[in-house]
């Protein structure tokens, strides 16, 4: 693997395994044992409808789920999302769903639910710069609210929620888009949760939701075919041309993830480790590198951070540009640093990294 692809500290799209990359070159070329490229492959063809259903299955089975799930692999990423999952389980109802704006992605998503019917914004960490996520003793949950939408990973600031929000009895809806497939997340406990690929499990251009079938039965009849869960079920997320690359290339990091990772658990456990080195280099500096979430708050994908001294920010990112790292500059909403630590990015790069950073204040400090 290429330096820069082994150094790839990207926000997203994120670093990719160096298996995966190696069979995707390989299928741009020839699909083992079907003698055509990937990118000419019919999305009618037996092989492809193949590839769908191991898909499928090999989510179900990371997530340990069983009969009552399905899984969907859409366009559109997490922004349609946004839109569906309103558009489905809002539109017409009394009472109004609970969102949590916990960040800018969830930030995203409250004026798509509004536009579709009542909502209830039962907290915002943006008087703190969302740089914290609420209590147990500071959220109000509504038993009467059609679901509860919050995301557990907001990707921008670096915090991460490592509870399960809500009432058992209040279906809850999740954005894991940079978190999906990191760690156990108790699926059972959500009636859909959704994420985009290029974070965790493939490259842009599919989104995996998993839904709890059963949530459709009241869904309403005069939504759009593309945009309809259920008849997207019908048709193994077929309706129409999808994104046959992307899938196939997702469907090989999940074999890598359960098969050379050896799923979730193990998965956890290597990230909590590259978080824990990266951020303890961050808190041991004595101040040259400053942690933007609190402590309790850390995200285990997306570690936020500062130079105390501004001027050296543009200085870091020159020099580590050369050193081979990619993608440490900070989201333009609030920019700064940022390492993404997605379950591709091994721990020698990690090791790497916080080699550098030590580098850099002992030389600028």
């Amino acid at each position: 693997m290429s330096l820069r692809n082994d150094r790839n500290f990207s926000g997203g799209p994120g670093a990719l395994p160096e298996k995966v990359l190696l069979q995707a070159r390989d299928a741009m070329i020839e699909v083992p044992d079907v003698g055509l490229s990937i990118l000419g492959i019919s999305h009618r063809s037996a092989w492809f409808e193949s590839i769908l259903a191991e898909t499928e299955a090999v989510v179900l089975s990371l997530l340990g789920l069983g009969k009552g799930y399905r899984v969907l692999l859409l366009q559109g990423g997490a922004t349609q999302q946004f839109s569906m999952i309103p558009m489905t389980f809002l539109r017409g109802k009394k009472h109004p769903a609970q969102y949590l704006h916990t960040g800018y992605w969830s930030g995203k998503s409250i004026p798509e639910a509004q536009l579709q019917g009542p909502v209830d914004v039962m907290w915002s960490g943006e008087s703190s710069g969302f740089r914290r996520l609420p209590r147990e003793d500071e959220l109000a949950y509504s038993p009467d609210a059609p679901y509860l939408h919050y995301v557990s990973n907001e990707t921008v600031e670096g915090v991460q929620f490592t509870r399960v929000l809500g009432r058992d009895d209040v279906p809850r809806v999740c954005d894991m888009s940079s978190d999906f497939l990191s760690r156990p997340c108790e699926p059972e406990r959500f009636a859909l949760l959704y994420a985009h690929a290029q974070k965790n499990i493939g490259p842009a251009g599919v989104t995996v939701v998993v839904i709890q079938e059963s949530w459709l039965d009241d869904a309403p009849n005069d939504l759009p075919a593309f945009l309809d869960y259920r008849k997207q079920i019908a048709a193994h997320s077929n309706l129409n041309t999808p994104p046959v690359f992307a899938i196939y290339a997702t469907l090989l990091v999940l074999r890598w993830l359960r098969d050379d990772i050896g799923g979730l658990n193990n998965m956890a456990a290597i990230n909590e480790r590259k978080a824990r080195l990266l951020y303890r280099a961050i808190d041991d500096s004595h101040g040259f590198y400053v942690g933007r979430a609190e402590p309790q708050d850390r995200s285990v994908m997306n570690v936020a951070f500062n130079v105390a001294d501004p001027a050296l920010e543009p200085l870091l990112l020159e020099e580590s540009a050369r050193a081979g790292f990619s993608g440490l500059q900070g989201h333009r909403a609030i920019g700064g640093l940022r390492a993404s630590l997605y379950n591709a990015l091994t721990l020698p790069a990690v090791e790497a990294l916080v080699d550098f950073l030590r580098d850099f204040q002992a030389r600028r400090g």
